[in-house]
């Protein structure tokens, strides 16, 4: 191929390519604003979930500080709010503040709020475990047998940190009711487990030495 016709070949490349362009103008730039619309998008919605993170986070340390300043009634609806919001971070510790400091005494109100942060907030597998092992341990003394061991079915049907933890909670339940056979049962899985918290597993070997050896 000479040099000229290299040349011809070139351009009628250039313009077949500026004919496309000019019959297909429009959806070009619809597919661009697209583009641009869904960029703009993602980091608006990117922004957004920052300023409320923070927004959640102002609202936690207001309502510790109310707390501590003795406006009890603020606090509690702050962090009724939180749990609410169902933020990974924030209403967990919002839900733990009202439990430990024993500012909720309505059960119904605080199993809600587990099952709230459980089955419809976003959560690493490990925080929803315990969780989990919290409502367990909140509802354990007065739960039936059927009770608890649906809340700790997820636990204690898997591998996970809080596995022994619940056994160990269960094991306590039916020692508690009198039923020491099944108390032992679960003792005795939590020995058996592999992988075991180990303080659990040298509190569950007390238990069967000083209340069920022969």
């Amino acid at each position: 191929m000479t040099e000229e016709t290299q040349l011809i070949s070139g351009d009628q490349k250039k313009i077949a390519i500026k004919d496309i362009l000019i019959k297909n103008k429009k959806s070009i730039i619809f597919i661009i604003v697209i583009l641009l619309i869904g960029l703009f998008g993602y980091f608006f919605y990117i922004d957004h979930k920052k300023n409320i993170k923070i927004q959640i986070s102002e609202q936690y340390n207001s309502a510790i500080i109310g707390y501590e300043n003795n406006n009890q009634n603020s606090s509690i609806e702050k962090m009724r709010y939180i749990i609410e919001k169902r933020d990974s971070t924030y209403s967990p510790l919002a839900l733990y503040f009202l439990l430990d400091n024993k500012l909720l005494d309505n059960k119904s109100e605080i199993n809600l709020y587990f099952d709230l942060l459980i089955n419809e907030t976003k959560l690493d597998n490990e925080v929803k475990n315990l969780i989990i092992y919290k409502k367990g341990l909140y509802n354990s003394e007065n739960a039936s047998e059927e009770e608890l061991l649906s809340i700790y079915k997820p636990l204690i049907n898997n591998e996970n940190l809080w596995k022994s933890h619940a056994l160990y909670v269960i094991a306590e339940y039916f020692f508690s009711k009198n039923e020491k056979q099944k108390s032992k049962e679960f003792f005795e899985k939590i020995i058996e487990m592999e992988n075991s918290n180990p303080q659990i597993k040298i509190e569950a070997q007390k238990r069967l030495q000083r209340d069920f050896s022969a």
